[in-house]
């Protein structure tokens, strides 16, 4: 089992310093979410009962691939991804740049933490189809595996062409997501899978059922369980292979009243307590 950071909500200016933690804490991966803006959306959020998004117009949503690659250059072996990026809301060549410098620039890495979305408007002003999204997802992943090579590559319309740099080993790629449509494509497509939920065991349990058990395949799940080194064993047994914590989500009054709410001080201080009760027992 694999410890992933999640980093959703964190204010830009920590990143550097949580990214440091993160990797002397012995967490494999930090990862943050792509949003491109916040408005009073009329395309509901898939996530709350209420339809709702869970953050207001001053939460931080930095550029994924700017903020890796600060975080990369104070760091050596951590890993990066997004949770997940929204690539069908951007063209293809800009994605293939961006990841591809990123995996170039952090010394190969990065995963490619990538899905659907949700959000019609950030789609409407990026001038990208929504009702497409998927199918040009599908078209794009194997187009941006062919790109990260390096090779020529001839695209439908276009002279042939390739892209400079480019890593000299390949990019991982995990779909996000839990539809049908969505584990198919991360079956089909992917590396990997990557939850967009904090799963029970019996959310999960069906999922689990429909990733492949016949290859390699790496199965990140956000779980509903309080840290446990015993619980993760044996959700590791069942075909997870890494899980996803934010440690201050569960500060106890105690911390909060020593290092203070929201403060770098008291994430670094919960990621230490995780990493020795439960990530020095793997």
């Amino acid at each position: 089992m694999r410890f992933w950071l999640g980093a959703s909500f964190v204010p830009t200016d920590q990143f550097v310093e949580l990214a440091r933690a993160a990797e002397r804490c012995g967490f494999d991966t930090l990862t943050l979410s792509d949003h491109i803006f916040y408005a009073d959306f009329a395309s509901p959020y898939p996530y709350s009962k209420s339809g709702r998004p869970r953050w207001n117009a001053g939460t931080h949503w930095p550029d994924t691939w700017v903020t890796i690659g600060a975080m990369a250059a104070v760091t050596s072996t951590l890993r990066f991804s997004p949770n997940v990026y929204i690539a069908p809301a951007r063209d293809l060549f800009t994605v293939a740049k961006q990841v591809s410098t990123a995996a170039v620039l952090s010394g190969e890495r990065v995963t490619f933490g990538v899905g659907v979305g949700w959000c019609k408007e950030e789609f409407q002003a990026t001038g990208q189809d929504f009702h497409t999204r998927g199918r040009r997802l599908d078209e794009m992943i194997p187009a941006l595996r062919e790109l990260w090579t390096g090779s020529a590559v001839k695209l439908d319309g276009l002279p042939e062409l390739s892209i400079c740099p480019t890593p000299s080993g390949n990019i991982p790629v995990y779909v996000g997501g839990d539809s049908e449509a969505a584990l198919t494509r991360a079956c089909r497509l992917g590396d990997g899978w990557i939850g967009n939920r904090i799963y029970t065991e019996e959310q999960l349990d069906p999922v689990l059922a429909k990733l492949p058990k016949d290859r390699p395949f790496e199965v990140v799940a956000p779980l509903a369980v309080m840290p446990d080194a015993a619980v993760y064993r044996r959700f590791a047994a069942k075909g997870v292979t890494a899980t996803m914590a934010a440690p201050w989500w569960l500060a106890t009054p105690e911390e909060k009243a020593e290092y203070g709410e929201g403060t770098l001080e008291l994430k670094i201080a919960t990621m230490e307590r995780f990493a020795e009760e439960v990530i020095a027992k793997f």
